[in-house]
């Protein structure tokens, strides 16, 4: 695991495998901004536009530091090495917002403990633009942890997060990078209330997949379920034909949806799989061009080349009791696009056949 100064000076962890597969996680939203295969191809997609504005040099250094037989690299370089290093890569340039308290387009937002606009907070809740920290000594998690790589991060509630969302909590997240490149994303929150006071939450991992062309994406899984389609005010509809294509914007919120779906991209040859649990819901969002250029760090043309598929929990707020702990896990991989459309086998899938 490393530690490294990222962009404008955020922090950021580094999980690497040793076949190479990679991920990058910042402490400002606990947004992982990056996942790459062991070919080194990024699989999420951030905006090209990365705002640069604030940027501060900060001497180049990398120290080693041991912590219970554990080996951690903290380095540090000039923001204009990572310019000129890093410019030539997909995901560099000049509108994704890296300054607090803006959010991170791209990546893997969390969005708690409001998503979008169902309820009073702010768009998304708060949870992807506060500053969580790494957790030193995290409660034992019920994943075999064995040959993969993690980091445990937390969040807790400020004092000016208590007067918006008058409720006490504990949010632990652990980011797993797995021997095979696999991604998975495990929550943790708890009511840590002492009024006796229960809570209630929406949630979503909103996450933005890389594609090669979204006029040549499907997604499967989610055919004839009941959805909510959020360009028509939220009214509830039901998913007619074999797999969701796209020819104009989608902002569809689908109900009750089963542990698996795939999103196909046949330019590229590949299937991302995204497993989940304690997530019933799943958002699916593409802006097409005339939101597109209405977004100010969201480049006109990007909505061809990204897609998100959100597992989430919105149709039933969780309510949590004082004391009570509400889990919820998503798990991503990206395999060949060479197993039969609609077979979404888990073993098939894994084994690539």
């Amino acid at each position: 695991m490393e530690i490294c100064k990222g962009i404008n000076g955020l922090e950021k962890v580094i999980l690497r495998d040793i076949r190479g597969s990679s991920v990058e996680i910042y402490l400002y939203g606990a947004q992982v901004t990056s996942w790459k295969n062991e070919h080194r191809e990024e699989l999420l997609f951030v905006s090209s536009k990365v705002d640069h504005n604030g940027s501060k040099e900060v001497p180049f250094s990398i120290v080693e530091k041991r912590v219970e037989n554990q080996t951690t690299y903290l380095c540090s370089f000039p923001l204009s090495f990572y310019h000129l290093f890093f410019a030539t890569l997909p995901i560099a340039g000049t509108k994704a917002i890296f300054k607090p308290p803006k959010p991170i387009r791209g990546g893997i937002p969390i969005c708690f403990p409001q998503f979008s606009n169902h309820g009073s907070l702010e768009a998304h809740g708060f949870a992807r633009n506060r500053f969580w920290s790494i957790d030193p000594s995290p409660p034992p998690f019920p994943t075999n942890s064995s040959n993969k790589t993690f980091v445990d991060l937390i969040l807790k509630p400020t004092e000016e997060d208590m007067k918006i969302w008058p409720h006490s909590f504990e949010f632990r997240l652990r980011v797993t990078l797995g021997p095979a490149g696999d991604l998975m994303l495990t929550s943790r929150i708890r009511n840590t209330n002492t009024d006796g006071k229960p809570f209630s939450f929406t949630f979503a991992y909103h996450t933005y997949f890389s594609v090669s062309d979204i006029s040549e994406v499907r997604v499967e899984g989610l055919e004839t379920l009941d959805y909510l389609d959020n360009l028509q005010n939220k009214q509830r509809f039901t998913e007619q034909g074999d797999a969701i294509t796209f020819e104009s914007e989608v902002d569809k919120i689908y109900l009750s949806t089963p542990t698996k779906i795939a999103i196909l991209d046949h330019e590229k040859k590949r299937t991302f799989v995204i497993r989940k649990d304690g997530l019933p819901d799943a958002v699916v969002w593409n802006p097409w061009d005339k939101k597109a250029k209405a977004m100010t760090d969201f480049g006109d043309d990007e909505y061809k080349h990204m897609l998100c598929v959100e597992a989430a929990a919105v149709e039933k707020p969780i309510t949590l009791k004082p004391g009570e702990e509400w889990r919820g896990r998503q798990e991503l991989s990206a395999v060949p696009s060479s197993y039969c459309s609609g077979q979404l086998d888990p073993q098939r899938v894994l084994q690539g056949s």
